[in-house]
C-alpha cells in the first residue's frame, strides 16, 4: 500500500476572541475553537462520501473508514492512499481493486455526512440493522486496566482540553497502557483513525479495548465488531441499539467508566 499527502501541516484548531460573559464581569479573552473541514472519500477516482472531521490523521482515516466500512476486508486491497487539499477541503483519494469498487453501487451513501453522525447517507434502515461477523472473544477484560488507563485518557485529549468540543478514542492493552489516542469532531471518525492506525502498526487485539469519551453508539459498536474488537469501554451510557448488536456481535460494551466501576452491558463473563 503506497501512502502519500500533499496537505501541509494540518490546523485542527483555530484561535479567535470570544466574550466571556458572567454574573459580575463581561470580558474580551483569546480562545480556540476546533477545525472541521469537508473531507471527500473517493475510490478510483469517484467520491463515495463526503465527510466533516477534524483535518489530522486523514492516511488513518481513509483506511479505517475503508475497512468499518466494508469497502475493503484487509488493508492489502488498498492499493494507493494519496491525501490532496483543494479549494474547498481535503479529499482522501484511494485505489482499490475493480471487484471491490463495483461493489459500492451497492453500498451508496449520500454525498454529505455531518460530523456527528454515523448513520448519514446509509441507503435503507436494513443497512443500519446489519450485524458484523461474530467477534471471537479476544481474552479476559479488566477492570483494573481501565482504571489505570482512565487518568492517561483525559491528559491525552490535547484538542479536546483545548477546545472541548473534540472527542477522543483511545486503544489501551491488557495493562491498561494507552497505546494511541485519536481524536476528531466526529466520535465515529475519531475511531475509523484509531482503527487505521491498530491495522498499519499491527498491534496485538488480543486482551486490549477500545476506550471512547463518548457515549457508546451503535456505529462505534458495529466498526469495532468489523475489526474483531472484543471490548468497547464508554466514558458516557450506551444506546440500547448499541448494546443489543454489541450482544449480537460479541463485543462486550461498558460504560460509566469511573475510577474502578464501570457498567457492563453485554458479555459480563469476560471481565475480571
Amino acid at each position: 500500500m503506497s501512502l502519500a499527502t500533499d496537505v501541509a501541516a494540518p490546523t485542527t484548531t483555530h484561535r479567535m476572541t470570544v466574550l466571556r460573559l458572567g454574573p459580575d464581569a463581561a470580558q474580551f479573552c483569546d480562545d480556540a475553537v476546533v477545525e472541521e473541514v469537508p473531507v471527500a472519500i473517493a475510490y478510483n477516482g469517484i467520491v463515495h462520501a463526503v465527510m466533516l472531521a477534524t483535518p489530522d490523521d486523514l492516511e488513518e482515516f481513509g483506511l479505517g473508514f475503508s475497512l468499518t466500512e466494508g469497502i475493503i476486508a484487509d488493508a492489502e486491497e488498498l492499493e494507493s492512499l494519496r491525501v490532496v487539499e483543494g479549494c474547498d477541503g481535503i479529499e482522501v483519494r484511494m485505489e482499490i481493486p475493480m471487484e471491490r469498487f463495483m461493489a459500492l453501487k451497492g453500498k451508496r451513501r449520500s454525498i454529505a455526512g455531518r460530523s456527528g453522525c454515523g448513520v448519514c447517507g446509509v441507503e435503507s434502515l436494513q443497512a443500519i440493522a446489519r450485524s458484523g461477523q461474530p467477534v471471537p472473544s479476544g481474552g479476559r477484560l479488566s477492570v483494573g486496566a481501565v482504571e489505570r488507563a482512565l487518568p492517561r485518557f483525559a491528559e491525552r485529549q490535547t484538542l479536546h482540553r483545548a477546545t472541548g468540543a473534540a472527542h477522543g478514542v483511545a486503544w489501551v492493552n491488557a495493562a491498561g497502557e494507552i497505546l494511541a489516542v485519536r481524536e476528531d469532531v466526529g466520535r465515529h471518525n475519531a475511531l475509523d483513525k484509531l482503527i487505521g492506525w491498530l491495522v498499519r502498526t499491527g498491534v496485538d487485539r488480543r486482551g486490549g479495548f477500545v476506550l471512547t469519551s463518548s457515549r457508546a453508539s451503535y456505529e462505534l459498536v458495529q466498526k469495532a465488531a468489523r475489526l474483531g474488537i472484543s471490548g468497547l469501554v464508554a466514558i458516557s451510557a450506551p444506546t440500547g441499539m448499541a448494546v443489543r448488536m454489541a450482544e449480537s456481535c460479541g463485543v462486550s460494551l461498558a460504560g460509566f467508566a469511573r475510577g474502578d466501576r464501570l457498567v457492563v452491558y453485554s458479555h459480563g463473563d469476560r471481565w475480571v
